[in-house]
């Protein structure tokens, strides 16, 4: 039996005949840019969190970097983010002119450590970016104290995390504000490229909106230099359909981690993820630590089972970033776990049959692994 990593196709069968009637709509009134479907997705998602704003963009690297923007990063500026992530964490930054400031993570969950945050600010930082890694809930409360003490802004990379919460509260809504990407892969994906940023503040809001729109409230008069990056109506119809799910969908996932739990138990050499101490963990990624990493990824795949790794290089090791002079050493909890990390396939449509397979295969890789 063959397993990918994600199953697309299943999800769109639940939304086909309503994505459909959405996009017939959409070339009927040939509202493709910014059209009455995207004012409605925008609506939707906000109250989903239970924000005031919510602003859809092209793509998630473009929502971060109109987040830090809106905040007021600039050129020269230094923001402070985990050492794991994907790269456009830090390619956000660095497209403003800024320096991104990557540092380590907690043995546990591989999320941002508060106290090496609060070691690495500067005269020169001008924002703290949590990424909520996996589909778990960073450490927001200690960053907002660190933050709040250095009246520095935290700004929400909630791309693995969509439906999260802390408490009540939704990931999206724990910052000033947050940036979340909604490729087709994520937990709320389009059917192509996406993003969103989300806030309470109108005038963190309003900031992203005329950046998105080459910094222009009216046609051809620009008061900053902005960038085109608006959220298209097809885009905005395939996740209005998908928003009314995501909560049923990310309880499957859920369900999903608990059998993966219960199944890799008694596997010597796998390292299940643990369950965080606060918050709901929402499983974008299930992620695992294995030894010989690499040949159980080439053993699993040559099985027909579907694996990555989230992500093989830390930000500062990656030669995009060889010129912040950080080496080997650096970020050594990040550093080490990029050699043993692998993600099993995860996605709501994931049968248990499909998951003992999986198990199978790893348990028997990973013994061949360890000799």
């Amino acid at each position: 039996m063959k397993v990918p990593f994600v199953d697309l196709a299943a999800q769109h069968a639940e939304i086909a005949s309503e994505v459909q009637a959405g996009l017939e709509a959409v070339f009927a009134e040939t509202s493709f840019v910014d059209g009455p479907p995207v004012a409605e997705f925008e609506h939707a998602y906000a109250a989903f969190l239970g924000v005031r704003h919510c602003v859809g963009v092209a793509n998630g690297t473009d929502a971060l970097e109109l987040a830090l923007r809106a905040v007021g990063v600039g050129p020269r500026a230094e923001v402070v983010l985990p050492a794991n992530t994907f790269i456009a964490t830090a390619e956000a930054v660095a497209r403003i002119g800024a320096v991104p400031v990557p540092v380590d993570v907690d043995d546990v969950h591989l999320l941002v450590d508060p106290a090496a945050v609060e070691e690495a600010l500067t005269p020169r930082t001008r924002a703290v970016v949590a990424v909520h890694l996996f589909g778990q809930v960073a450490p927001v409360e200690s960053l907002t104290d660190i933050c709040r003490a250095h009246a520095l802004p935290l700004v929400e990379d909630a791309s693995h995390a969509q439906g999260a919460r802390l408490d009540d509260r939704y990931v999206g809504a724990l910052g000033h504000i947050a940036a979340t990407s909604l490729s087709p892969g994520k937990n709320l994906g389009a059917a192509g490229d996406a993003g969103a940023v989300t806030t309470d503040d109108p005038h963190l809001a309003a900031q992203v909106r005329l950046l998105r729109a080459h910094g222009s409230r009216a046609r051809y008069v620009h008061q900053v230099v902005g960038m085109s990056s608006r959220l298209d109506s097809v885009q905005a119809v395939y996740l209005r359909a998908k928003l009314d799910r995501l909560e049923k969908w990310n309880d499957l996932r859920c369900r999903a981690a608990q059998r993966y739990d219960e199944l890799l138990a008694g596997v010597p050499g796998v390292v299940r993820p643990r369950q965080p101490v606060v918050g709901r963990h929402v499983w974008h990624l299930y992620v695992v630590r294995v030894r010989d990493r690499d040949n159980v990824l080439a053993s699993l795949a040559r099985a027909g089972i579907g694996a990555g790794v989230h992500y093989p290089t830390p930000v500062h090791l990656t030669p995009a970033y060889q010129d912040l002079d950080l080496g080997p050493g650096s970020a050594p909890v990040a550093e080490r776990a990029a050699g043993e990390i692998l993600s099993l396939p995860m996605y709501p449509h994931l049968t248990e049959r499909m998951q003992e397979r999986v198990v199978d295969v790893l348990a028997e890789a990973v013994a061949e692994a360890r000799g």
